[in-house]
């Protein structure tokens, strides 16, 4: 039984890249229940650490596509739960030392996703946190319950003032995988938002290089993201 960093994803894209010697990574697919499932059933006896992995939503407009965050703190409406240390420091070295700019800030986790600037707006004023996804409160729950060194890195994938069509919110599946006729189907309907589609596919394929980049450049030592456990 070899010890296992447990990556945390929402996609299975972000799974695949999270992905490596000692890590097991699961995807979400954007519902909680389905990931507390996941978790739930993970051999703890292997597990040494949790990490939050993969894109965000801004909700500071100062967070534009690309960026890459440390979260130093999960904010969501049951819980805040700080990450640890050792992450955020040897994360914030590693990058540093690789000229890769980066944000420390807190993070915020919703079970739903925020498709408007408005919904952005509303969370930014609650949450006082950079970034939203609909995994990092649920993985940070888990590590905290089980005594866990718990992390989180995030890219951004879409600004505060972007509005997401309705196709990118009903886009994955259970198992993080992208429903491609359930897209189509939704264009079908309104195909007024294929250009918010394009422009949102065009903004995702920014974050998903950034992210393969930081995630090469932290995987010195083949765990998952550097981190020596």
């Amino acid at each position: 039984m070899s010890p296992k960093i447990l990556a945390v994803t929402g996609l299975t894209k972000e799974a695949r890249i999270a992905a490596g010697p000692g890590i097991l990574a699961i995807a979400g697919g954007g519902s909680r229940a389905g990931l507390e499932r996941q978790l739930a059933a993970a051999d703890l006896a292997s597990i040494r650490a949790v990490v939050s992995f993969g894109i965000a939503g801004a909700l500071d407009p100062a967070r534009q596509v690309g960026d890459v965050l440390i979260a130093t703190e999960i904010r969501s409406a049951d819980a805040s739960c700080p990450t640890a240390t050792a992450f955020q420091k040897q994360w914030a070295e590693r990058l540093r030392g690789a000229g890769v700019p980066f944000v420390a800030c807190a993070v915020a986790g919703t079970d739903e996703p925020l498709l408007t600037p408005a919904a952005k707006q509303t969370a930014f004023r609650r949450y006082a946190a950079d970034a939203v996804d609909m995994e990092s409160h649920v993985a940070a729950a888990f590590a905290a319950r089980h005594g866990l060194p718990f992390g989180a890195l995030r890219v951004i994938s879409d600004g505060a003032d972007h509005v997401l069509p309705p196709a990118a919110g009903t886009a994955m599946r259970p198992d993080g995988s992208v429903d491609v006729l359930g897209v189509l189907r939704s264009l079908a309907r309104e195909p007024r938002q294929i250009p918010g589609l394009i422009a949102t596919a065009r903004d995702a394929a920014v974050a998903f290089r950034t992210l393969g980049r930081v995630r090469g450049l932290l995987s010195l030592d083949g765990s998952l993201l550097g981190l020596d456990l």
